[in-house]
């Protein structure tokens, strides 16, 4: 071999050896959230979150001594972008993932990770059979559909509505709250007069309109996403009908009063609390350096969720030693437990379910905030 082939070939070693110890030392955590289309308000606040956790943590010397590096990767909120980011991510040495929003969209990922042998940590993804699976790895911080499914057939039923309109998008999420919901309704003896669905993204919804103002309901619940809770709460207005509307969880999103207009006012909805009435010390210390760095609050409690995910993953790695998805797991399973975290306290049964009743009533008033009811 030539000397200046002697010397190339050093070369390239020792550039491969300086590469890998760069590599050493980092905690690789990838967050596949919804960047661009019409949940891309949620997508860029679990950005910003996930960021600024990463960037607390490494200032104060990291996991367990290492660096974290937070890979995105945009879905769209779209199960075939989903999926291709989930296929992205798989590839770039990351040992968890946190997201997604949707419920269809993390489920378009679920089998990926579980087969590259990552951990996923949803925090949006509500749907009751995600974590039926039975996939070792999958976690979510946010509840499930059959809780929030009771809570809104209580809350139905203890403001008096006698008719009640259950109204749905075919959604993953929409779908599975709005049969657990009218399942809850009819065994408590409640009248469901009108249930159906309309189809997302669409900016005329006044024939779906005249249909449920046709079956006389005292009360709408629809358990769709807030663009569409919007339309219909200024739709509603315009043809001059008053109706009480109740939305699930998925209608927390301050873009829902851009939408809608003075028209929200009155609506109610059922979430975990927003950043602003969380009660402990921690989140009221997020929320002003949140504040102070972006000029503006998030725009709903699931990119907040995001922020519990990279704090569950980060107890979990510093508990467990190792970076592992295995023992990530498993010490998320059987050791974390009441972790302080933005929303309360986080612990995860065996399915990867979060512990704990999260939802609560909130009123969106004549000025647009969303205030908590007693």
């Amino acid at each position: 071999m030539s000397r200046k082939m002697t010397a190339f070939v050093l070369g390239v070693v020792a550039t491969v050896l300086m590469a890998g110890t760069a590599m050493a030392g980092t905690v690789k955590i990838g967050l596949m959230c919804p960047l661009t289309g019409s949940w891309a308000s949620e997508g860029q606040d679990m950005r910003n979150i996930v960021l600024m956790l990463a960037e607390q943590t490494n200032a104060q010397g990291g996991i367990n001594g290492d660096m974290v590096e937070i890979v995105v990767e945009d879905d769209a909120g779209d199960p075939k972008t989903a999926a291709l980011a989930a296929q992205r991510l798989s590839t770039m040495g990351v040992s968890a993932v946190i997201g997604s929003y949707g419920s269809a969209i993390t489920e378009a990922s679920q089998a990926i990770y579980d087969e590259m042998d990552i951990v996923q940590v949803a925090t949006g993804s509500t749907a009751i059979r995600l974590t039926e699976k039975g996939l070792p790895l999958f976690f979510r911080t946010c509840p499930r559909d059959d809780e929030q499914g009771r809570v809104a057939a209580a809350v139905l039923k203890e403001k008096g509505y006698k008719k009640i309109a259950i109204l749905h998008d075919n959604t993953s999420y929409a779908k599975g709250l709005a049969e657990e919901t009218l399942t809850l309704l009819k065994s408590a003896g409640t009248e469901v007069v009108f249930y159906d669905a309309l189809t997302p993204n669409e900016r005329d919804y006044s024939a779906i309109l005249t249909k449920l103002k046709a079956a006389g309901p005292d009360a709408i619940f629809f358990t769709g996403y807030y663009p569409e809770a919007g339309m219909l709460l200024r739709q509603k207005q315009e043809m001059k009908w008053d109706v009480p509307m109740m939305g699930g969880d998925a209608t927390n999103n301050l873009d829902l009063v851009k939408i809608a207009g003075k028209s929200a006012a009155g609506f109610l909805f059922i979430s975990p609390p927003t950043l602003q009435d969380l009660p402990d010390k921690q989140a009221k210390d997020f929320a002003a350096a949140y504040k102070a760095r972006y000029g503006t609050m998030p725009a709903s409690v699931w990119s907040v969720l995001a922020g519990d995910a990279f704090i569950a993953l980060k107890a979990a790695i510093t508990g467990a030693g190792s970076t592992d998805p295995q023992d990530i797991a498993a010490y998320m399973k059987k050791d974390l437990k009441d972790l302080p975290g933005l929303t309360g306290s986080l612990s995860f049964n065996e399915k990867g379910d979060r512990v704990g009743d999260l939802y609560r009533l909130y009123r969106v008033d004549e000025n647009g905030n969303f205030v908590l009811q007693p």
